[in-house]
């Protein structure tokens, strides 16, 4: 019996043991991650963001700080892309880890933080899912560009964001909700310190006051976008800068490549010399993000927060400055404005590491996440890159046939506004019903307006069964007292003016002469010896008197008794408002005074404008004011005052009309003329169309609705397109061409030395149909980029051969391999998930020849 109980307790103590040993190995990718006595502890995240920060260009060569903390103590991911070339979308995909066909947000305008984007999208952003998990998140610096620091974002316990677009003096902040505004001081408002300031101040403030809370923090600089203003101390540096000139630099025109590219040609020696500081500027402006860099790495090791903390470098897209012409910008899918820096360091990751995987700015919301120890929700697109760097992970290591990591090769690059198809109304209504009609009949009456007998009100439509049970729609029949009752309130409303009627009203439109009655009114006027209608009497008499209104009082002037004499006076006396009359004796001196006009002898002279209650302009333009004014100087001030005052309450009140002016001119009524025949007819057609709108099929209903929202849609771009027009017009504004993007750059543009002292110029960066959608794939065998543009237009580049992209190949492609790249572009641009997104890459047992099409089986 002892020995049996022995045995069993030896069996329970062993089923303890290896449940032990299987929760240590559940989470591998945590293993060896930080110190053994802070295991309890989860790590840090610092996520550090440049603006326009490119690789091709050699950025980083001069950062030479940030490539020895980041560079030799963490991974290198030499592939990394972004999939969007544009601040406000990348920065929205990096928030979200979704591709820009998923948030929405295309342009660095439209939909940029947006109500849209903050109800549907800023919710699900990795912030909020580290705060729901006891993280401490802080954001400092820029956000997105349209954000307006109304409202803080959600996830966000410390919140320090930049307004509107990067700057780094006369900008504002949101302070936790409330708005800051900084000047041109630099040691108080240099943007890139500020934000390392009180970055560095939270880290340590909430390690004291929350030891065992980890901290997940942004730094998102403005350097080196635009204005490119540098510290004082790094004004001198670099004076000689060519790393922007590679092969490509000033290569144009490109007869081969999309619109822009063709249309841009050589640079100007302008354009060259400031292609030159322009590059000068902004690696100055970089060397404060790498003086942060440094500070922030000697903080976390000074607090011993180092090793359990993983930093994150990177930024939201490339820039070209001169690259084919294109004196800056970036917006193109070429690799020098999507290849962006990235760097990881961390417990676990090996120093000095190279990762030749391709990593994008989709990845980073999910790799954060999984640092954190959270699942990548499904709607995210991207992947953690974490699985790149897990070099731990359990397993036999006697077996010899492990198998290799399976990664993406291929990703999509896409930018633009969305276009909306113009299809014909029958064929949308076709693509939208693609049931059977009796499928489509019997889905519409499962609803319950359809369902009742006609009993509803205004219900036009019910749904029956027929003898052979099937089920049909037919039109309700309203009674014979309904439509009588219905006649008698249309004749009602007919007659007088209502406010929800938007017709015109024409008085008893009701009756109308029979058809008789006008053909002979028509002979009758067209008779040349019908007899003229003359009238009995004739306004021929003067006018007696005249009523003037004058400072908000209406005055009656008698012109029958001084026939228009000027040189006589004439009593103008007040006809209304008696209780007014006490004010008036305190301004005009006395009761029974009468107010004197046409007299030499008067401080108002004939045809005299009052200005003030002291001040007159003469009929010849000259001013005169009372004595008092040019003699006291007190009452000079007062009155100078009070005029000031005066103006700017009428410069508010004109501010407060011209609003009202265009609020009256948007909403104008149409304009009838009940005297033309057209107007009936106009009226008729108006009621036909509302009657056959009532009656619609409800088949038709939906397809209707999609086209007035498509009209819409047009309306409101013709008319925005005009405004565009016309403020170019009213301004001179030579530079905005009808469909390019461009800019004027001048001496006043720089604040800060190295200054701009050439002159003005205009060039051009982008155009309207830069909307494109590329495949850029990068693996063992293959390096190219294949793009689609909206025009219809094909580029096909091969990076083996070619890595500055100076020529398009696509002619030399086969056919057979361009559908089979078309169609995998397809799949990329509707994908949703990380499932779909990633497809499997080429030359897999498991996958089909084209790689295109993705497995859900094939996800790591």
């Amino acid at each position: 019996m002892k020995s049996s109980w022995f045995a069993f307790i030896l069996a329970v103590l062993s089923t303890e043991l290896l449940t032990s040993r299987c929760s240590t190995i559940k989470s591998p990718r945590f293993r060896g991650r930080v110190q053994q006595e802070r295991k309890n502890i989860r790590p840090n995240i610092i996520l550090v963001l440049t603006d326009d920060q490119d690789v091709e260009l050699g950025s980083l060569q001069v950062m030479n700080k940030t490539r020895r903390i980041m560079e030799n103590g963490g991974a290198s991911f030499i592939n990394a892309f972004v999939t969007t070339p544009m601040c406000c979308p990348s920065r929205s995909s990096m928030l979200t880890g979704k591709y820009v066909h998923n948030h929405n947000i295309y342009t660095n305008n439209e939909n940029c933080s947006s109500p849209s984007w903050q109800a549907t999208h800023e919710p699900r952003t990795f912030a909020v899912y580290l705060n729901n998990t006891g993280y401490r998140t802080a954001f400092f610096g820029k956000y997105l560009n349209e954000y307006n620091g109304s409202y803080i974002p959600p996830g966000w316990r410390e919140w320090v964001g930049l307004v509107k677009n990067s700057r780094f003096y006369n900008y504002t902040i949101s302070r936790n909700g409330n708005k800051e505004k900084h000047g041109f001081d630099y040691a108080k408002d240099y943007f890139t310190d500020l934000i390392t300031n009180e970055s560095i101040n939270y880290f340590r403030m909430s390690k004291r006051i929350y030891p065992h809370r980890p901290i997940m923090m942004v730094i998102s600089h403005a350097a080196p976008h635009g204005p490119e203003d540098s510290a004082p101390q790094f004004s001198e540096l670099y004076p000689n800068a060519s790393q922007h000139i590679t092969p490509s630099y000033n290569y144009a025109p490109n007869m081969d490549k999309h619109w822009i590219m063709q249309y841009t040609g050589p640079m100007l020696p302008i354009h060259m010399e400031f292609t030159n500081v322009l590059q000068r500027k902004r690696l100055q402006t970089l060397m404060s993000v790498d003086d942060s860099m440094e500070r922030l790495y000697q903080m976390l090791a000074e607090m011993g927060e180092l090793e359990n903390t993983y930093i994150i470098y990177t930024a939201d897209h490339g820039y070209h400055i001169g690259q084919f012409g294109l004196v800056k910008g970036k917006s193109m899918p070429y690799d020098f404005d999507i290849r962006v820096p990235f760097f990881i360091r961390g417990p676990s990751v090996e120093p000095g590491s190279v990762v030749p995987q391709i990593v994008l700015n989709i990845d980073l919301a999910p790799t954060i996440l999984d640092i954190a120890g959270l699942d990548t929700p499904p709607d995210m697109d991207g992947k953690s890159v974490l699985k790149l760097l897990d070099l731990e992970r359990p397993g036999n290591r006697f077996r010899t046939n492990k198998k290799t990591k399976i990664w993406r090769d291929t990703f999509l690059v896409e930018r633009g506004k969305f276009l909306r198809k113009k299809d014909e109304p029958n064929k949308t209504t076709q693509q939208s019903n693609q049931l059977p009609k009796y499928e489509r009949v019997k889905e519409l009456c499962q609803q319950a307006k359809y369902q009742t007998a006609c009993e509803q009100p205004g219900q036009k439509w019910q749904c029956t069964e027929d003898a052979s049970g099937k089920l049909r729609i037919h039109k309700c029949k309203v009674p014979s007292d309904i439509l009588a009752i219905r006649k008698r309130t249309r004749s009602i409303h007919s007659r007088g003016y209502s406010a929800k009627d938007k017709d015109c009203n024409c008085g008893d439109t009701d009756y109308r002469n029979s058809r008789t009655q006008r053909k002979n009114q028509r002979q009758f006027l067209r008779n040349p010896n019908a007899q003229k209608y003359k009238p009995r009497f004739v306004h021929t008499r003067q006018t007696r008197s005249l009523s003037v209104e004058f400072e908000g009082e209406i005055y009656d002037i008698n012109l029958e008794e001084e026939e228009l004499q000027v040189l006589k006076t004439k009593s103008i006396t007040k006809r209304h408002n008696d209780k007014n009359e006490e004010e008036a004796e305190e301004t005009d001196g006395g009761p029974g005074d009468t107010m004197v006009a046409d007299s030499t002898d008067a401080v108002a002279q004939p045809s005299s404008v009052r200005v003030t209650h002291k001040c007159f302009i003469l009929p010849n333009d000259t001013i005169h004011c009372e004595r008092e004014l040019y003699q006291s100087a007190r009452a000079w001030k007062d009155h100078k005052a009070y005029i000031d005052k005066e103006i700017e309450a009428l410069q508010d009140k004109i501010k407060n009309l011209r609003e009202v002016r265009g609020h009256l001119k948007r909403r104008k009524p149409d304009e009838c003329d009940c005297s033309k025949q057209s107007y009936y007819n106009k009226e008729k057609g108006v009621k036909v169309q509302e009657k056959l709108k009532s009656h619609l099929h409800p088949f038709k209903e939906a397809a209707q609705e999609v086209d007035g929202k498509l009209q819409l849609f047009k309306e409101n771009r013709r008319r925005k397109k005009e405004r565009k027009g016309k403020r170019r017009q009213k301004k001179g504004d030579e530079c905005s061409l009808p469909g390019l993007t461009c800019f004027t750059h001048d001496n006043n543009h720089w604040q800060t030395a190295p200054f701009w002292n050439l002159g003005s110029f205009c060039a051009c960066t982008s155009s309207n149909n830069n909307t494109y959608w590329c495949l850029r794939t990068v693996n063992d065998t293959h390096n190219f980029l294949f793009c689609e543009f909206a025009t219809g237009f094909l580029e096909y580049f091969d990076m083996n051969t070619d890595p500055y992209q100076l020529t398009n190949t696509v002619h030399t492609v086969e056919r057979g391999i361009l559908n089979q790249l078309h169609i995998q572009l397809m799949e990329l641009r509707s994908c949703q998930g990380y499932k779909q997104c990633n497809p499997r890459p080429k030359g897999l047992e498991t996958g089909n020849k084209d790689g295109g099409s993705y497995d859900p089986h094939s996800y790591i």
